[in-house]
């Protein structure tokens, strides 16, 4: 007597590995936002409130949201706009310091009227 080496009803791990992948794509592609809060109070005074979100998405889809934090996050960006921002922070205060130091116009000393 011979048994099938699978029952029927059985699948293999890469069907189910398929399933999960799709699965995945589709919270991905989808989004899916999880939000709760936590407060606690003692005789009616609050003493501690945390609110959780979550936001599961693809990078796109996040964007499509409005939601780009990671790319002005100077932690988990490249820090070619942190550069960008501090060259032309030294860029602005060169002119602040060049314009502070200048004499003063001969109309800028009568009070010049305008």
């Amino acid at each position: 007597m011979s048994f099938p080496s699978r029952l029927p009803d059985a699948r293999s791990p890469s069907e189910g590995s398929a399933n999960l992948a799709d699965i995945l794509e589709r919270v991905l592609d989808k989004g899916v936002v999880i939000a709760g809060d936590i407060r606690v109070d003692l005789l009616d005074i609050e003493l501690l409130t945390i609110k959780l979100r979550l936001v599961v998405a693809s990078v796109d889809k996040a964007r499509e949201m409005g939601i780009d934090w990671w790319e002005h996050d100077p932690s988990l960006s490249s820090g070619k706009r942190t550069r960008e921002l501090r060259e032309e922070n030294d860029r602005l205060r060169a002119r602040l310091t060049a314009l502070e130091e200048r004499p003063p116009r001969e109309e800028d000393k009568e009070g010049g009227d305008r």
